[in-house]
């Protein structure tokens, strides 16, 4: 009997946090190692089915770096990165546009289907425009990243018209110009620009790390709050660095775009995404406006 009380009094806890984020949307996106976790991803993906089931609006949007890469060097095409990001010739974006549709989302698809849930393929080649990256080296001078892009619009009334279907968008970041060239994405750019077109309540990054950390090496050192004015700080003197770097500043970037909350948390993590949403206390890193 204890056991039965135990789970009703979490079933309260999360009831005003339901009520708050009922019909909301949530803009989750996975990517990095944890993608090679089936367990940890199909995991999310119920998470998902249960929010969308709480009455929320889940949407998410997942790389692929590591399977990209590994279907490179099966085909013999060389992976090489400029300031992080692939460089993308004509064999590689027609790779990545294979890898990234026919088996991570289609695989996505598949396994919140059998969760119970309404997945909806969506390409981002249908829903993201793009323009394409001009980089420049440390010397001032500009790079080639060949088919790399940004996102500078989102179809949001495309988007809107399926999750008002009680269904949840799984989206590639692919993207086309206006002359209709296809752009390899940063999942983690396109993520930020989609959730502040659609003004999420929250964008949620789920990786293999269980938020920011003062000390890299010292998983006890979580931040659990950052606030927008406190970003350029931690990064100027260094205690986030690396792929934290774009991931922080795309972070305040949604939040100036009128994104309510951002979300960093370990998605190995069984149920981090519940955790995150509908507990007191909550996991890993948040990232609020002033």
């Amino acid at each position: 009997m204890q056991g039965l009380i135990s789970k009703a009094s979490v079933l309260i806890e999360a009831l005003p946090y339901i009520q708050q984020f009922h019909g909301a949307v949530v803009v989750v996106k996975t990517g990095g190692s944890f993608m090679e976790d089936a367990t940890a991803v199909r995991g999310v993906l119920r998470d998902l089915v249960f929010m969308a089931c709480a009455g929320m609006k889940p949407v998410l949007l997942h790389g692929g770096g590591k399977a990209i890469s590994a279907q490179l060097k099966k085909e013999g095409v060389e992976t090489r990165f400029i300031n992080g990001l692939r460089y993308t010739c004509d064999k590689t974006i027609r790779i990545v546009d294979d890898v990234l549709h026919h088996q991570i989302n289609a695989d996505l698809v598949k396994t919140m289907r059998e969760e119970g849930g309404r997945p909806c393929a969506v390409s981002g080649k249908s829903v993201l425009r793009a323009e394409r990256i001009q980089e420049k080296d440390e010397r001032g001078q500009e790079v080639d990243l060949g088919y790399v892009g940004r996102v500078v619009n989102v179809d949001t009334e495309g988007i809107h018209w399926i999750l008002n279907r009680g269904e949840t968008p799984i989206i590639t970041p692919l993207g086309r110009d206006l002359a209709g060239a296809t752009y390899n994405i940063n999942a983690d750019m396109a993520a930020c620009q989609v959730a502040a077109l659609l003004k999420a309540r929250k964008l949620v990054f789920l990786s293999d790390v269980p938020g920011i950390l003062m000390d890299p090496k010292n998983p006890e050192s979580l931040i659990s709050t950052i606030r927008r004015g406190e970003v350029d700080k931690l990064i100027d003197e260094g205690i986030v660095a690396g792929g934290m770097v774009p991931k922080l500043r795309s972070a305040a970037e949604a939040l100036d775009a009128g994104c309510h909350q951002v979300h960093m948390i370990d998605g190995r993590l069984p149920h981090s995404l519940l955790l995150e949403m509908f507990t007191t206390q909550g996991i890993g890193t948040q990232i609020v406006a002033e």
